[in-house]
């Protein structure tokens, strides 16, 4: 399994398995990688920040887990092709890929700028579609390849104020639909996971205020912890859900009930 800190992750099912997953070192994907370890899966953890990489990989290796870090930029081709390849030689192969990017630019619509734009586009779709185009060689090869793109509960809002995240997320959320189409016939299950708000950095960095009304529309009124998510995550990677492809699961607290 590989995890890119920034946010991604791909995983292997076997003992001789690679997982790789891009992530948030501080959350989601630092617990994402930590879950998927426990159950036995070989971790590969990517990001921007090497010391995250090395931090992650560290404990999960001092928890008796098999990690390897991988320094990569989701913007950069020719590091995610690294990334699959340092994955495959480590690991035997990918089984699958969590895609966990993420990019949290908000602005207000009469304040977008065409930088911001395809920066935002650049991470929250680029970076997860690339990073399947370099590891789909591999998936191909797998007997239970899998990808889970993680996207966010707030497709299904308005998206008020942070609309250049949630258009993101919800080109994220079709391209699912469309990979689990093309791949289907290659045996590679394509699903998204869909959180509610998680205490993670990026979270809190933004405006007490965005906090609060984020919560108060759920059912749950708190945030979640970033461990909630393993769950669904494994769920979505392993063979438990072997008969569901180009669907999303939504972990949020009950924020889109109503």
């Amino acid at each position: 399994m590989i995890i890119d800190t920034h946010q991604h992750v791909f995983w292997h099912g076997k003992d001789d398995a690679g997982l790789i997953a891009d992530m948030d070192a501080h959350g989601i994907g630092r617990a994402v990688a930590h879950g998927f370890a426990a159950v036995g899966a070989k971790v590969v953890v990517a990001s921007r920040k090497a010391d995250a990489c090395d931090g992650v990989a560290a404990e999960i290796t001092a928890a008796g887990g098999e990690a390897l870090a991988v320094p990569t930029h989701v913007g950069d081709d020719d590091q995610l092709a690294a990334l699959a390849a340092a994955t495959a030689e480590r690991f035997g192969g990918i089984d699958i890929v969590v895609n966990n990017a993420a990019n949290p630019l908000a602005l207000p619509i009469g304040d977008v700028t065409r930088d911001a734009f395809e920066r935002s586009m650049g991470t929250n779709l680029g970076g997860p579609l690339f990073l399947v185009q370099h590891a789909l060689p591999h998936l191909r090869a797998s007997s239970h390849a899998a990808v889970v793109n993680v996207i966010t509960a707030g497709v299904y809002t308005t998206g008020a104020y942070v609309s250049l995240y949630v258009a993101a997320k919800a080109a994220l959320a079709q391209m699912t639909r469309s990979m689990a189409a093309e791949l289907a016939a290659d045996g590679i299950r394509v699903n998204a996971l869909a959180p509610g708000t998680v205490d993670t950095a990026m979270v809190r960095a933004t405006p007490e205020a965005f906090q609060q009304a984020a919560i108060s529309t759920q059912l749950i009124h708190r945030m979640a912890s970033p461990e909630e998510m393993v769950g669904a995550m494994l769920f979505l990677a392993s063979d438990a859900s072997s008969f569901m492809t180009g669907h999303a699961l939504i972990v949020d607290g009950g924020m889109t009930t109503h």
